[in-house]
């Protein structure tokens, strides 16, 4: 099974184009399950939602469909998985009527959080249930250097059946700055080489492209091969898209899966391709 989404489900730009023209805020969740199967969701790293609105996304998508969601900040960043049992247990208890659509929870870590972090980061996975699925995304430079650091890192995630996340950002930083959109994706993005490891059975990848569709093909042709090796192992990948404003996000998702060469539902029209033209009055 391969889950393929974006990193995010709601944007004013995909109205009309993907999705349906009339499509309302609060139906994009529905319409957006009818194109991916999964979505990264990066709301719950700034802020966490209510009890009343993780009912209504379970509620707003099919059984086969996997959420991912990131770990508050809160924990990740400000408390540095130090002291944050209380924190990560309301977490918790907040997302569990989600648990059973949970694909995977992330834990996206900060450029200072170094190898001497290797502890905590142990303390943290021992603390959340068996039933969870964990990611893990590093930045600091030391756990791509190929030496001690990165193979204890690596070992700590396949012991406990934690997945390393893999950003490719490549794409991003091969254009100019040129535009505002551009500008403020490098400088929030980071720039990191790209070891490629699946260290558990659900690999992620966080694709981030470049304004031209075609041009990102030089970029994502070893993971056409890398994918397909994948799934033949048994293994459920998880793919996101992202470009700097996201706005051809669900072209450029389309366009890896027509080169990849499996049947996928992005490769169906989208809602705003299914709906009836307005013919032109004469």
């Amino acid at each position: 099974m391969l889950y393929l989404g974006c990193p995010q489900w709601s944007s004013a730009h995909w109205k009309g184009r993907f999705f349906s023209s009339d499509c309302k805020a609060a139906d994009m969740l529905s319409e957006y399950t009818q194109i991916f199967n999964s979505v990264e969701g990066n709301t719950s790293f700034y802020a966490s939602p209510k009890p009343d609105t993780i009912a209504t996304w379970s509620n707003a998508v099919p059984e086969d469909f996997r959420f991912t969601f990131k770990i508050p900040k809160q924990i990740s960043h400000e408390l540095a998985l130090t002291h944050c049992q209380q924190e990560l247990r309301q977490w918790l208890e907040l997302f569990s009527p989600l648990f059973s659509q949970l694909g995977m929870v992330l834990l996206q870590l900060p450029a200072s959080c170094s190898p001497q972090y290797l502890g905590r980061i142990a303390d943290f996975i021992a603390q959340l249930p068996e039933e969870l699925t964990l990611g893990i995304e590093v930045r600091h430079r030391a756990f791509f250097a190929k030496g001690d650091a990165e193979k204890r890192f690596n070992q700590l995630l396949m012991q406990t059946g934690v997945n390393r996340i893999i950003m490719d950002t490549r794409p991003l930083f091969s254009e100019s700055p040129s535009t505002p959109a551009i500008i403020d994706a490098q400088q929030k993005k980071p720039r990191v080489p790209v070891n490629v490891i699946a260290t558990a059975q659900a690999p992620m990848l966080r694709f981030v492209g470049c304004s031209d569709l075609a041009a990102n093909r030089a970029f994502y042709a070893p993971w056409l091969n890398k994918i397909r090796d994948w799934l033949n192992e048994g293994r459920t990948p998880y793919v996101f898209f992202h470009t700097a404003d996201n706005y051809d996000a669900p072209l450029l998702a389309r366009q890896f899966i027509q080169d990849l060469g499996v049947a996928h539902q992005v490769l169906e029209p989208f809602p705003a391709e299914r709906q009836p033209q307005q013919q032109a009055l004469i």
